[in-house]
């Protein structure tokens, strides 16, 4: 995105976080375009990027929403997704998140056990309700992705085996309160193979086939997400590609398409943008300290992950240091972890106080998986649209952390 940092973080300070609205609208329009002609709903995956004006943006486009919390549910709602376009997913959902979602008429509950779908179909008769539901069905594929981020093999906790799902969805046919419309699977994120998608397709789409001819009408064929993105050097999928497959395996039912992308319309929409505090050399090995940490951005401590990092040097120089090369250095931040670090043996030029560095590729579970660790204050989000800024959330001060805490009554504690 082409925009003034230097301005942006004085406004704003850092870390800060930017999104490109832009960027949003353009992948958005080319996944929808990628399944025209077919019946389609695209239900952005909240826990991507979980901010009120991204799932807004969304929404205004015609997006519903994958929610795997009823919190999720409650952000999508109050963001202005219509109800019907709402999916609550999740491995573990309490009682009353269940009675809550039915209470709100949502589109349908997406179902992980046998177990869950009794929990789901109890609530419902003591609501003297029907609940839509779906079944996500693990057809045990290997999504070629990192481990962490693997869903559809029968070690991962997610999803029930094709021989289960049948039963749960005879068991739904024949019961008062449990209307099965739909099937489900998502085998990983960060996919950029197309075979295990299209195998995983005809897999869950031959089901479909089964289960109609003993009068089960499956409704939405839901694909879940995973769509991969560039971080370094990937090749990812075309849309068309994606959906052509998806096609292929459900030609001849009668089913609208689902499908749940969350970093494929965030990711490379967003960065983190953090200032040098000061360089420092242990033994030979180089070290840039910046503002943020993995309180931030958990991607590189969790995953291991890579995020392109960018030097943007704010000050004056004189013409010796300003050519001076690139040298690896690791840029880490202040907290007092080992595993506080957004990249290792990074190129970067001589940086001096002040300067900024542009953490590419953030705005996928970047501030949505942000904490307070070290009671750090959590940064602020901001839009650009059109090469205006707009701030979305505020940043977090030490008052927000400790409100909660100095709301208790804690008369019990000495003076």
């Amino acid at each position: 995105m082409k925009i003034d940092l230097k301005s942006l973080t004085q406004k704003y300070d850092t870390p800060l976080y930017l999104y490109d609205f832009d960027e949003m609208t353009t992948r958005y329009e080319e996944l929808k375009e990628a399944f025209e002609g077919h019946k389609s709903l695209i239900s952005y995956a909240v826990k991507a990027n979980s901010n009120l004006a991204v799932i807004r943006h969304l929404a205004q486009m015609g997006a519903g929403a994958d929610c795997v919390s009823i919190g999720e549910v409650k952000r999508a709602l109050t963001a202005g997704v219509e109800r019907y376009k709402i999916i609550f997913s999740g491995v573990g959902k309490r009682d009353e998140e269940i009675e809550e979602a039915l209470k709100r008429d949502i589109l349908m509950l997406n179902l992980e056990s046998e177990a869950e779908m009794k929990r789901v179909e109890l609530v419902a008769k003591e609501l003297g309700k029907e609940a839509r539901i779906s079944i996500r069905v693990n057809p045990n594929i290997d999504p070629k992705t990192h481990p962490y981020i693997s869903t559809g093999l029968h070690e991962n906790k997610f999803g029930v085996e094709i021989d289960m799902a049948k039963r749960m969805y005879i068991y739904a046919k024949k019961s008062a309160h449990l209307n099965p419309v739909g099937i489900h699977f998502h085998i990983g994120s960060q996919l950029t193979e197309l075979d295990p998608i299209r195998e995983a397709s005809m897999i869950v789409a031959d089901l479909v086939r089964n289960l109609r001819a003993i009068d089960i009408d499956i409704k939405f064929f839901d694909v879940g997400g995973g769509l991969g993105v560039v971080y370094k050097d990937e090749t990812t999928i075309c849309p068309r590609d994606y959906t052509e497959v998806i096609f292929e395996a459900t030609r001849g039912l009668d089913v609208t398409l689902l499908c749940e992308p969350g970093r494929y319309l965030m990711a490379n929409a967003g960065e983190l943008v953090t200032r040098v505090l000061y360089e420092k050399e242990n033994a030979g090995k180089r070290f840039v300290v910046v503002d943020a940490a993995m309180n931030d951005l958990i991607r590189p401590s969790l995953y291991d992950a890579y995020h392109n990092i960018e030097a943007v040097r704010m000050g004056k120089r004189d013409a010796g240091k300003a050519s001076e090369k690139n040298v690896p250095a690791d840029v880490v931040g202040p907290i007092c972890e080992s595993g506080d670090f957004f990249g290792k043996n990074v190129n970067l030029p001589p940086l001096e106080h002040d300067d900024l560095l542009v953490i590419h590729s953030a705005g996928a579970y970047g501030f949505t998986m942000a904490s307070n660790y070290n009671t750090r204050s959590r940064a602020a989000e901001v839009a650009i649209v059109g090469g205006a800024d707009h701030c979305i959330r505020k940043r977090e001060s030490f008052e927000d952390q400790v409100a909660l805490e100095l709301a208790c009554d804690n008369s019990w504690q000495k003076k």
